[in-house]
């Protein structure tokens, strides 16, 4: 495993940033780090790449305990921090370059172009970083991120104040890196996670709520959910006596969002309803899931 993470705590205080989690990042893994802000996202991010210590439980990198060898791990990780910090009276390649050496990269003029160009900063590369656009800095960021070719990514919100273009830009370049590197990445664009991750990990009040494949996540929480809607009035309690029904709820428009038992055939049943209470089925279907559904549900918000 790239990244692994078992029984990880820490604690602010009284505050448990991060209560006792576990998972686990394979090599070649893109995975969407999620959950609502404070959830100890970045608190996770920051134990991971050995910027602050866990209070309890072990963090490995590649194979390699953090703890004891933040420094050697380090060099394994390319890491990206939600406010991005740059020397910004330094010129990009100046920069650049000074990261390359701090990293003994062999043949760093042409690792310095080759970044550049990845992350799309050849019109902008003679500037000084604060004559930058925000979007523009991102760039240095994740160009400073990955000067030194590591194993693995760690990205904390790293299409922050990009337009719309670049963010398409910068999710190709991360899917590209994510076919050699393990990447680890924070969004709260959730459309953008899942453009770029199969794999997703969501994060709330400091413990980990799921861990799944975004296909497998859509499966488990859509199922038994079906929305439909009659001619009529109908009352929510004579729809909770039917059989199976285990949560029943009604939207502005109308429509009944109904939670059944996956062994009941829901759909003869709410066709049987409509025949006794001489009603009409307007729409019938079973409910589907965007990844934003799910987070809503899992985080409640």
């Amino acid at each position: 495993m790239s990244i692994k993470l078992h029984q990880v705590t820490k604690q602010y205080g009284t505050q448990k940033a991060v209560n006792d989690i576990s998972f686990e990042v394979s090599k070649g893994q893109i995975v969407g780090f999620l959950g609502p802000n404070g959830a100890g996202k970045s608190t996770t991010m920051k134990m991971i790449t050995g910027f602050i210590q866990p209070d309890h439980g072990s963090i490995e990198v590649c194979g390699i305990k953090v703890e004891g060898e933040a420094l050697f791990t380090k060099k394994k990780i390319g890491y990206l921090p939600e406010h991005n910090p740059l020397y910004l009276e330094m010129y990009v390649k100046e920069y650049l370059s000074m990261l390359a050496s701090l990293h003994v990269i062999p043949d760093s003029k042409k690792r310095i172009e080759e970044v550049i160009r990845l992350t799309g900063l050849s019109t902008e590369s003679n500037k000084e970083i604060s004559q930058l656009s925000k979007g523009y800095r991102q760039r240095v960021g994740l160009a400073g991120a990955i000067i030194h070719d590591p194993e693995v990514l760690i990205l904390d919100e790293p299409t922050t104040g990009l337009d719309p273009n670049q963010i398409l830009e910068i999710r190709s370049l991360i899917k590209e890196l994510g076919k050699h590197k393990t990447i680890l990445f924070s969004s709260h664009i959730l459309q953008e996670v899942e453009a770029i991750c199969d794999h997703v990990i969501i994060i709330h009040k400091g413990t980990i709520v799921a861990d799944r494949s975004i296909t497998d996540l859509k499966m488990i929480q859509a199922s038994g959910l079906t929305r439909v809607k009659f001619s009529g009035e109908v009352a929510q309690k004579d729809l909770m006596s039917l059989s199976g029904i285990q949560e029943v709820k009604c939207d502005e428009h109308g429509e009944w969002l109904l939670r059944s038992n996956l062994s009941v055939d829901i759909n003869k049943e709410l066709m049987s309803f409509a025949l006794q209470h001489n009603l009409n089925i307007v729409s019938l279907q079973a409910q589907t899931l965007q990844l934003e559904d799910i987070f809503r549900q899992l985080t409640g918000e």
